[in-house]
């Protein structure tokens, strides 16, 4: 029965870990598709409308500029400029001296990434003045000036990664944060019921593995993040996606409570292993609190995207402190405290996102009354 259980642990860990694998697909899927269509127009619109030589610039200009999606596009953008137009500077400008090869390429990248390193200038600017001096390095001192070609390859690039990304092919913001921070909330969701139910069977090992998963989400959540960022930007750039903007806006402004949120569970499930290793005496309304806390954290987020009211999620994170109460009325040890003591504080923070003000949500949640 043993040999079973361990052989079943690795289908079902290869089972996950398919599922994370189509889910990022379906997540990242327009970006490879918009920046497939940019680089192809860029280069169109660089080698046959403006007959610019060597038009690498343009695509690859463009691929970065749809990949700035996965974050602050603006910024991303302005960066990726700022270091081909110092790449540009530096390298034409030191090449016309010393000429061209491998010693001089490699004086030049190293020049370039010194003047954006001067200019407090990020990784990404670094990364695009070196590999813009790279290319310069290598055109020999006879072929004609490149640099302004090249300049407005790069131009040419960005302006249609932005016409392709708020315009042609705009992503739906509420579908990409859906995809992106789904996986991520329904996972929370089933390890709160996975802890749930360690603790109404006192089971330690099905407890530590639910928290074991639940700190292997920390990755997930924090590209969650960054797609949350370049949704509201949509929203708020493109014309097509305006509509969209309350939802997002919404989702971002809750953003803090939900991080707050994630670590008081994550040390809830923490406190809970340790209740369990000390063998304390927990009650059963306190498993049940943690299953329906699992369930409001569910039922908010897909209120917050489908741009209903939270009421479901509210209703729901006040029975969690119905059970609480129960709980605490039949006696919880030190660790059963401050397991208690971490629920109350996420219901609170549910109840603000839900939209009460603090004062209201930490009164409601119980956060003043003795545990």
């Amino acid at each position: 029965m043993r040999g079973r259980r361990r052989g079943a642990r690795p289908a079902e860990s290869a089972l996950r870990e398919g599922r994370e694998a189509y889910e990022r697909l379906r997540t990242y899927l327009i970006l490879a598709v918009q920046a497939g269509l940019a680089a192809g127009l860029a280069w169109f619109v660089a080698s046959d409308v403006l007959h610019n030589p060597q038009p690498l610039f343009a695509p690859a200009a463009a691929v970065g500029t749809i990949a700035a999606a996965i974050g602050n596009r603006a910024r991303r953008t302005l960066e990726l400029l700022a270091g081909v137009f110092l790449g540009v500077l530096v390298g034409n400008g030191i090449i016309r001296f010393i000429g061209a090869g491998p010693i001089q390429t490699g004086v030049v990248v190293a020049l370039a990434i010194s003047a954006a390193a001067v200019f407090r200038g990020t990784g990404a600017v670094m990364v695009q003045a070196g590999s813009t001096a790279v290319l310069l390095g290598t055109v020999s001192p006879d072929r004609p000036d490149l640099a302004v070609p090249r300049t407005a390859n790069a131009l040419v690039g960005v302006v249609v990664a932005i016409v392709v990304a708020l315009l042609i092919l705009p992503l739906n913001p509420v579908r990409i944060v859906h995809r992106a921070a789904g996986p991520t909330v329904d996972s929370i969701a089933r390890e709160m019921t996975a802890i749930a139910n360690a603790l109404a069977h006192r089971d330690v090992r099905q407890a530590e593995d639910a928290l074991q998963r639940l700190r292997a989400t920390e990755a997930s959540r924090q590209n969650t993040a960054d797609v949350v960022a370049a949704a509201c930007e949509v929203a708020i750039l493109s014309p097509w996606r305006r509509r969209r903007l309350g939802i997002m806006r919404r989702y971002a402004r809750a953003a803090e409570h939900l991080e707050l949120a994630y670590t008081s569970s994550r040390e809830m499930v923490q406190w809970t292993v340790s209740a369990l290793h000390a063998g304390e005496t927990l009650p059963a309304g306190l498993s049940t609190a943690i299953e329906h806390f699992g369930q409001a954290f569910r039922l908010l987020h897909r209120d917050f995207l489908a741009g209903r009211e939270p009421d479901r999620a509210r209703e729901r994170a006040l029975q969690v402190i119905g059970d609480i109460n129960e709980a605490c009325a039949e006696g919880v040890g030190s660790s059963g405290a401050v397991v208690v003591s971490q629920l109350r504080v996420v219901v609170s923070q549910l109840l603000q996102i839900s939209g009460l003000p603090q004062k209201e949500a930490n009164q409601q949640a119980g956060l003043n009354a003795d545990v």
